[in-house]
């Protein structure tokens, strides 16, 4: 049930007025006594008439759905399952997760949602409405994917083999326990972790590397690409230049980490030759001493050095030295490359492939 019995009323309305827009159907939501009874613990009955076919939707209502609500669920709507001669159940929600609305469909059962998405798998009708999701679940799964809890998802799937306690990734993470929590919470819901204990020893476990890194790389994929400060260094070939590059910053302590191409094909060499190194950078006095002394100057074009300044030093978590340069992980490495130009997207998946490997 919603939280609102306000809310919930409103949504079964929105519902039947959907309902009623498609040709041919008649919807009536019962009300009698005798049909609340035998809806038992469900929320609402609906009497559905299409073409000359009756068939009764046992409705549930919920805030949001997320595939843990969906299994949770599926024995109670199951239980309801022969009482009536053509049943169709029906989980209506102001929101439903991409990942739920699968789930549900491959059980064959019904949703809708406040977006206006509609599945209605009933013996001898099929309805399949897809529309975007409600703007309400829209910021919540962005916020999942950006700032500080980013980097939760960050040292989950750099550290995916491992069991953690929620003390364990804040710290891995540099988030406050809270935060750690909350993200932890989130993911359970989308059913990508597993648990033991109880308590202040709780474990978990994320057991859908992949499926996380999938939703991650589709939230930025349609988010603007990060605004490149671009340079040029005389004299330099990628390969030289991000030698010198490494060099330079490290003597002036200055907080960088390759990505992009320079540092996939470190990696998980893909192509015969780079023309351009992408750094991400953490601004400081020491970082503008460093690039006057490479000698970088600011152009429009015939870049070989971009730089995309970090607003935290969490956006560099997890960098690894390789061969005297610092590299973002491979993780930042494959989420950047998607959103690089020519055969960025190629080179990602071969460093997914090849040294991602989920």
């Amino acid at each position: 049930m919603t939280e609102s019995p306000l809310a919930e009323r409103a949504l079964i309305e929105q519902l039947l007025d959907s309902l009623r827009e498609l040709p041919d159907v008649h919807a009536e939501l019962d009300l009698s006594e005798p049909a609340m009874q035998a809806a038992g613990r469900l929320d609402a009955k609906i009497d559905l008439h299409v073409a000359g076919k009756s068939i009764v939707l046992l409705v549930e209502t919920k805030k949001s759905v997320y595939p843990r609500d969906v299994r949770q669920a599926l024995w109670q709507l199951k239980s309801q399952h022969g009482r009536y001669a053509d049943v169709q159940h029906l989980l209506i929600a102001e929101s439903l997760s991409p990942g739920a609305k699968e789930l549900l469909r491959t059980e064959r059962i019904g949703y809708f949602d406040s977006g206006g998405s509609l599945f209605l798998p009933a013996s001898g009708v099929y309805v399949y409405i897809d529309k975007p999701a409600p703007k309400t679940l829209e910021k919540s799964i962005r916020s999942l994917f950006s700032g500080r809890r980013a980097q939760v998802l960050h040292a989950l799937l750099v550290n995916h083999e491992e069991w953690f306690g929620v003390t364990e990734v804040a710290e891995q993470a540099q988030v406050a326990p809270s935060t750690a929590s909350d993200v932890l919470g989130e993911l359970e819901r989308f059913d990508w972790l597993v648990s033991r204990g109880q308590g202040p020893s709780k474990e978990r476990h994320l057991r859908e590397p992949g499926a996380l890194l999938d939703a991650w790389a589709k939230q930025l994929t349609a988010q603007r690409a990060p605004v490149l400060r671009r340079y040029f260094v005389p004299g330099l070939k990628s390969e030289a230049l991000i030698e010198r590059l490494g060099q330079i910053f490290d003597a002036r302590q200055v907080a960088y980490a390759a990505s992009y191409e320079a540092a996939a094909q470190r990696y998980a060499p893909f192509l015969s030759g780079i023309s351009q190194v992408r750094i991400r950078l953490l601004p400081s006095t020491g970082a503008e001493m460093a690039m006057a002394e490479l000698d970088a100057r600011v152009v429009n074009e015939g870049t070989n050095l971009a730089v995309i300044e970090t607003k935290s030093a969490g956006e560099l978590l997890f960098r690894q030295n390789v061969g005297g340069v610092w590299l973002a992980s491979p993780v930042q490495v494959y989420l950047d490359l998607l959103r690089g130009e020519g055969r960025s997207k190629e080179m990602a998946e071969h460093l997914r492939k090849e040294r991602i490997g989920f």
